[in-house]
């Protein structure tokens, strides 16, 4: 699949969109795609998107036929935005903060290890969050570990420390972030 990288730099300031990204999606959202004229916002809706185009085979996503297997996947791929991002988030913006907040700090590290400690439990000996095949769940999971690992949250958690060095050695993993760095 071919594809051009695009890279929007917030304002270091307030941590806002740039105006260019505010053409693109009124909210100044990212990650964003445009895609014969479709603009989509939201991890989770462009995974989907992107899956149900091109993974035919479903080797990414299991069918809807397994309604179980199904829901079990959508709510790993759906985790890493609405139950695990907000805690990493509150606790990078408070690492950016002259005074931080005590309160907000104490619950977002409870909750940034709570969650931690539920994916390494999803995860225990399997290679991806659903067991033995890489899933379009491991996607934001795998965002979400390696951005707690870049605030230095991956402390006593080698099962996730391994789980987003797998991730991070595949060739599409590489191939993004060389794509990132031109």
């Amino acid at each position: 699949m071919q594809y051009e990288l695009k890279e929007y730099l917030r304002d270091p300031a307030t941590m806002r969109a740039p105006d260019s990204l505010k053409v693109i999606h009124p909210l100044g959202k990212s990650p964003v795609i445009e895609d014969d004229g479709l603009v989509l916002a939201e991890s989770g809706a462009i995974t989907t998107y992107f899956l149900e185009k091109f993974d035919t085979e479903h080797k990414f996503s299991p069918r809807r036929e397994d309604l179980n297997a199904w829901a079990t996947y959508s709510q790993w791929l759906h985790y890493s935005e609405g139950s695990v991002f907000a805690p990493l988030l509150i606790q990078m913006l408070l690492m950016r903060d002259e005074s931080p907040s005590a309160m907000l700090g104490g619950f977002s590290q409870g909750e940034v290890t709570l969650h931690l400690d539920n994916i390494a439990a999803q995860l225990d000996d399997n290679e991806f969050i659903l067991g033995e095949q890489i899933s379009g769940a491991d996607f934001g999971i795998s965002y979400a570990v390696h951005m707690a690992d870049r605030l230095g949250k991956l402390e006593g958690h080698p099962t996730l420390q391994a789980y987003i060095s797998r991730n991070m050695a595949r060739p599409a993993f590489r191939d993004a972030l060389k794509r990132a760095v031109e």
